[in-house]
């Protein structure tokens, strides 16, 4: 189904082409597909195998919007749908499930004829990629967890995958009602590596989909998603990421082995794409010319 390009939307889109324009990454289109109860607003864009990009935790794929303009400059389609509670991606936001998130990916990708795919989770959005890759694996041809937290840790280990503190700074960040410095702290302390700005993840949060995402995180089982099926995977790995810290770097490796490739980006932290966009888009191009092969 096509929207009406009126408005606030055709104002966005506007903003978009324009920005994608002098690296051939224009005609962004803004389509929503509906089922039943659910409707998920997908940002579609570029040429041949596709990429389908999912965000961090209660935030919008419009923070992809460099890394999605390399990937289409180097070949690629790429496909970003909105989470529920973000734009026009609407839907029940009361005890959801990873399974949950995920279906709404499987439904954008059989109805753009799309897979399989190579599928991008960001931060949180790494459960729902990893999940899409067990529950649909026709779907999926390679998983890319990026700045992700595996879900479990080293054996032997008593730790928590996020601690208290770090979850503390990761809710901070998008709680609206703090104050503008607290949050930036927050944003410091979790998302950017040192010598990083910030302040452009100030805006960006949607509450309702953080706390349906967190709910969904907290009860469905790790092991429901943990291996994404069978699907190769590259783990890319933020050098200074203190959500998903380098004394973890190798859980999914160890417990997955040679279908696990790990790169670590320098001078990157939870945030990944604000900070280095172009070297994320070159690991992500890397890996998926590989399996696309």
């Amino acid at each position: 189904m096509k929207f009406s390009k009126g408005g606030l939307a055709a104002i966005i889109l506007s903003v978009s082409v324009s920005g994608f324009a002098a690296a051939g990454g224009a005609n962004i289109t803004d389509d929503v597909v509906k089922h039943g109860s659910v409707q998920i607003e997908v940002l579609s864009q570029g040429k041949g195998p596709t990429i389908v990009m999912l965000p961090s935790l209660g935030r919008s794929v419009r923070d992809y919007d460099q890394v999605a303009q390399y990937l289409v400059a180097d070949g690629f389609r790429v496909l970003r749908p909105e989470p529920r509670g973000v734009g026009k991606s609407k839907g029940p936001m009361e005890n959801l499930s990873v399974h949950d998130f995920a279906s709404d990916v499987a439904m954008v990708i059989d109805e753009k004829k799309a897979g399989p795919v190579v599928v991008v989770g960001h931060a949180w959005g790494n459960f729902a990629a990893r999940q899409l890759a067990a529950d649909r694996p026709d779907l999926v041809k390679g998983g890319v967890v990026a700045a992700a937290s595996a879900g479990k840790v080293p054996p032997g280990s008593t730790e928590k995958p996020i601690n208290a503190e770090m979850r503390k700074a990761i809710d901070g960040a998008g709680d609206l009602e703090l104050p503008e410095a607290q949050r930036l702290q927050y944003l410091k302390e979790a998302f950017f590596a040192p010598g990083n700005d910030p302040s452009v993840w100030l805006g960006g949060w949607h509450p309702e989909t953080h706390e349906a995402e967190g709910h969904a995180r907290n009860t469905t089982p790790v092991d429901d998603y943990f291996a994404a099926g069978a699907a190769p995977i590259l783990d890319l790995q933020g050098e200074n990421d203190a959500v998903a810290p380098r004394r973890f770097s190798q859980v999914l490796k160890n417990m997955l082995g040679d279908r696990v490739t790990v790169v670590v980006l320098p001078n990157a932290g939870h945030a990944m794409a604000p900070e280095q966009p172009k070297a994320m888009a070159d690991a992500i191009s890397t890996f998926a010319k590989r399996v696309n092969q």
